[in-house]
């Protein structure tokens, strides 16, 4: 183990120690979200600090073999030594090799759920029926993992597709596992309604947030305009006769968040609310990740709405991701929600990135 590595190590162990004695703190333990923070920093330097303890260990035994065999002549023993010290060689470089991956840069958005924006891009109706097919997906993946998917706002072509639609995914990993979905989403396909049998080109765009909690970000009131409205859509009486539809405009950055799905003010508030922290929250995030070069070099692409990052060929049955090179003939189950191999590859790319970072930078 190098020694900025061990330097790092010493480190965290040390800030594990000082959290543990700020959880006993009666002034921590009273404020609800210092706890929560305290905990969630707490509970990801947890498990470097388990590797950092096996480490110590596995080294201590392998000098106390190393020590003992000084001298020693007997060959049974020796050969018996020898495959211990392999075995216990092999063990640290297993454990070196966690700690390594435990290194790499956590995200900031790690725990967080996700809030997803659909947008239908060039190609017209088609753009929007292929917008409304990707909703059905990630709401199918959604409910593959027993996670909450909730629609907070949508706005319909009127022929089956979506303009835009905007949802909210609650569940163990969900921010960290859509965040790359982010991009532009290209379809190949013939229209219905092209009677020549042409192949035409469409997109939709695709943005993942990460959905902040009030601990993570700070709206302040003086910072804000809240305008109450008349919702556009169906919804009755209480439609005509009530304004319920809630637009905030966050001055400082011009952030601007709208919702009138819900059938009162306060209910709309909180999902504009919702909607605001998030977009701030992202700003802030690319800010920090644009500040440093190296975590943008280990990105699996940008994350940018405008990057095409995936073509679904209907002709061929077929689904690439251009930033992996990877493709898929399971068309028809990704459309579907099973969406893991990609997920999973490009999780494991990105891993694989920010390890190499982190060991260039040792």
């Amino acid at each position: 183990m190098n020694l900025a590595m061990q330097e790092s190590l010493k480190a965290i162990v040390a800030r594990h120690a000082e959290l543990e004695r700020m959880m006993a703190d009666p002034e921590v333990f009273a404020d609800p979200s210092a706890r929560q923070r305290i905990g969630r920093e707490y509970s990801d330097l947890q498990r470097v600090v388990e590797f950092s303890n096996q480490h110590t260990a596995a080294s201590s035994e392998l000098d106390d073999l190393r020590e003992m065999l000084e001298g020693e002549n007997d060959p049974d023993v020796l050969e018996m030594a020898k495959e211990e010290s392999a075995e216990l060689e092999s063990r640290l470089e297993d454990i070196q090799t966690n700690i390594e991956l435990a290194l790499i840069p956590k995200d900031a958005a790690e725990h967080a759920d996700a809030i997803v924006e659909i947008r239908a891009g060039v190609g017209g109706d088609e753009a929007g029926l292929f917008a409304a097919e990707l909703l059905r997906m990630y709401q199918r993946y959604a409910e593959g993992r027993k996670w909450k998917f909730e629609i907070q706002n949508t706005n319909d072509t009127g022929v089956g597709g979506i303009k835009e639609a905007i949802f909210q995914v609650q569940g163990d990993g969900a921010f960290k596992r859509l965040k790359l979905e982010s991009g532009v989403h290209r379809v190949q396909r013939v229209p219905v309604t092209e009677s020549q049998g042409r192949i035409h080109t469409s997109t939709a765009t695709v943005a993942v947030l990460p959905k902040a909690d009030e601990i993570d970000v700070e709206v302040k009131a003086e910072d804000i305009r809240i305008d109450v409205f008349h919702s556009g859509g169906a919804g009755g009486q209480n439609v005509n006769k009530v304004a319920t539809a809630i637009r905030i405009t966050h001055n400082p950055t011009g952030v601007v968040v709208q919702a009138q799905k819900e059938r009162s003010q306060n209910q709309n508030r909180q999902v504009a609310m919702e909607e605001l922290r998030a977009r701030l929250w992202d700003l802030e995030l690319r800010k920090q990740q644009d500040e440093i070069s190296a975590d943008r070099k280990a990105q699996v692409g940008t994350g940018d709405r405008s990057e095409k990052i995936r073509t679904y060929n209907f002709p061929q049955g077929r689904v690439t991701d251009h930033r992996i090179h990877f493709t898929s003939h399971q068309l028809g189950q990704i459309m579907e929600g099973e969406l893991d191999e990609f997920i999973d590859a490009l999780i494991r790319e990105e891993q694989a990135l920010k390890l190499a970072a982190v060991t260039a930078a040792s």
